[in-house]
């Protein structure tokens, strides 16, 4: 017994500081994140994510003061100077010193760089101090959106035209111009909707669908222009709740914190002790317009809506499961070409099904009723989470039937493949081998050589 401790024990105490050598070796390539050896940066990461890819331009030397860099950029870059005279930065008042253009890129132009938060704590200290402190909640958050980026097997795996996009939005984790942007870097403007729109839009994500049919939108949409952007996000100071104002509750820069159902994307126990203090931070929210009873009512009926939501969807993962098992997915986990970083699916293919490997079917190859799962999950349900969150009754009903539709397809699918299978069983003896059907291709060949 004595020996097989020891064993254990030795083996920990070699695999644990191994696999923290194997992953700094890993996100030492010249990319980013686990997979930096398989992929290159293309020139606009350099504005992704400035901190590890911005090299500064060499076509003029020397350093120079705040002033001598707007005597220059007025001919150089007009617009962008135009943006910072508007700015806060230009004019702080109150006794306080311009902040000029080297105190965001630096003096020196042969060692210039971007306002990362880092260079933005400088200043504001307690606001990316909150940001980052979106970590602690994990994933969704804004602080890890870069981190979810490039950590994924399919960022380096997929064609780069297909995830570059990806990084307008994941940026945001690494650069506080996604919302307040350059060079008038303005609070006015981040407190609009429009700000957050620019991303939380889409299928995955329809806030801006559901918010804008809601009361809440309707009423922005009618009285926005009359509405005075430059006061804080305070109690009495807005006429209608705004994204920032309800998820930035008095200007925190902390939009983690308060998810009881973690966006939608898990199931979780509405009534755990760090959901009743969420619920009770919601509620205080709410009740800088609303009779706190009835806001804690409008989450309530969140509740009843996530509940009938993972009834319809453990009905599908469960359905998928019993294919699985009885091997009857078409095609089959080892039908399918494997991408080039998933090693294990070479030697241990499998079907992803359910939440955490649901999800990649968005990015790799699976079977038509694994993918109908993904879109029943991934799109209308949280379609129907976001329009029960915001406020947009008549959505939720929408989504609530693409979801019982999606389920009846699947079920007449699964249906059709038992019968298939039957047939096979019958005449065959086993399942049909199709060959290398769907393992070459255009795309296929296409991923093979160029990633």
């Amino acid at each position: 017994m004595r020996r097989y401790i020891w064993v254990t024990l030795a083996f920990t105490l070699l695999a644990v500081p191994a696999g923290y050598a194997y992953v700094h070796w890993a996100k030492s390539g010249p990319g980013a994140g686990l997979y930096s050896r398989e992929w290159k940066p293309e020139a606009l990461h350099a504005y992704w994510d400035p901190d590890r890819f911005y090299q500064s331009p060499q076509i003029l030397q020397g350093e120079f003061k705040g002033e001598e860099c707007i005597v220059c950029h007025s001919a150089v870059t007009p617009g962008i100077v135009n943006d910072w005279r508007a700015s806060r930065h230009a004019d702080p008042g109150q006794g306080k010193q311009t902040v000029y253009c080297s105190a965001c890129h630096g003096s020196n132009h042969q060692a210039l760089h971007m306002p990362t938060p880092k260079v933005c704590a400088q200043c504001h200290e307690n606001r990316v101090a909150q940001f980052m402190d979106e970590k602690r909640y994990g994933f969704p958050s804004h602080a890890l959106a870069m981190e979810r980026a490039v950590d994924a097997k399919h960022f380096a795996d997929k064609p780069k035209a297909e995830v570059a996009a990806c990084l307008q939005c994941h940026s945001v984790a690494t650069k506080c111009d996604s919302c307040h942007t350059r060079h008038r870097f303005s609070a006015a403007e981040a407190r609009r909707p429009e700000s957050c729109v620019t991303c939380h839009s889409g299928p995955p994500h329809p806030d801006d669908d559901s918010y804008f049919a809601s009361a809440h939108g309707k009423k922005y949409l009618a009285e926005a222009a009359r509405q005075d952007w430059s006061k804080p996000l305070a109690k009495g100071n807005y006429a209608v709740p705004t994204c920032a104002y309800c998820h930035m509750h008095e200007g925190r820069h902390q939009v983690a914190d308060k998810t009881i159902w973690k966006f939608g994307l898990l199931e979780v126990n509405p009534n755990t002790s760090g959901n009743e203090v969420r619920r009770a931070a919601w509620v205080k929210v709410c009740s800088d317009c609303h009779e706190a009873g009835w806001s804690a009512q409008q989450l309530k009926g969140l509740d009843s809506e996530r509940k009938q939501a993972w009834v319809k969807l453990y009905r599908a993962e469960h359905l998928l499961k019993d294919l699985r098992g009885d091997n009857l997915l078409h095609p089959g986990p080892r039908e399918r070409p494997p991408y080039p970083m998933d090693a294990m699916e070479k030697f241990l293919p499998r079907a992803r099904i359910g939440y955490y490997d649901g999800q990649a079917s968005a990015f790799y190859n699976t079977s038509p009723i694994e993918r109908d799962y993904f879109e029943m999950w991934y799109f209308a349900n949280l379609g129907a989470y976001k329009s029960a969150a915001h406020g947009d009754a008549a959505a939720v009903g929408h989504w609530h039937a693409a979801m019982d539709q999606s389920l009846a397809n699947m079920e007449a699918r699964a249906k059709a493949l038992r019968a298939q299978g039957e047939a096979e069983k019958k005449s065959l003896g086993r399942r049909a081998d199709p060959g290398r059907l769907w393992l070459d291709g255009e795309y296929t060949m296409h991923n093979r050589e160029h990633n």
